[in-house]
């Protein structure tokens, strides 16, 4: 049976994401904003961010996957959902739960910038660099994450555990 060993509270959460969104809405200030949520893992972050922005929003969601069911990544991604908006010349902020490996989000972030955007930003809730295998800087980053397999507040292990609240390392 897994263990769940609490890493983030609920309000440690909530407070994090409250000073991103002020970061954000400064830096956008009088500009209007895209946000491109990552799915399914940002579900929940991006629910909350945006409702702390105090900046004019547009939202579309993309869907990538290179985990499958494994709690590895396979390094082989595919879209399984596309960008629906215009993005030519807009400013564009790409959100997602983590960065791992960094292989997903650098092929989203290309992906992206093949729309022709004004600008292209990402934004991640956990940044795990344990496995990084290509160089990446996220441009808001809520918490790093030094280890763990970590599940809660959108993050699963075979779609199992989205649904908490906190974040948990998961010990299998």
């Amino acid at each position: 049976m897994p263990e769940l060993i609490p890493v983030l509270t609920k309000d440690a959460i909530a407070r994090k994401v409250s000073d991103i969104a002020h970061k954000i809405s400064s830096d956008y200030k009088d500009r209007e904003l895209i946000i491109i949520g990552v799915l399914k893992g940002s579900f929940i972050f991006v629910s909350d961010l945006v409702r702390q922005l105090t900046i004019p929003v547009k939202i579309d969601f993309i869907s990538a996957s290179s985990y499958g069911s494994s709690t590895s990544s396979s390094g082989n991604i595919r879209l399984t959902k596309e960008i629906d908006m215009d993005l030519k010349d807009k400013d564009v902020l790409i959100v997602d739960d983590i960065i791992d490996t960094g292989l997903t989000l650098a092929y989203l972030v290309d992906y992206v910038k093949s729309f022709g955007p004004k600008t292209v930003k990402v934004c991640i809730f956990l940044d795990k660099n344990e496995r990084r295998k290509v160089e990446f800087h996220a441009d808001y980053v809520c918490y790093v994450v030094p280890k763990g397999f970590l599940v809660g507040y959108g993050l699963d292990c075979a779609e199992n555990y989205r649904n908490l609240p906190e974040i948990y390392h998961l010990k299998l």
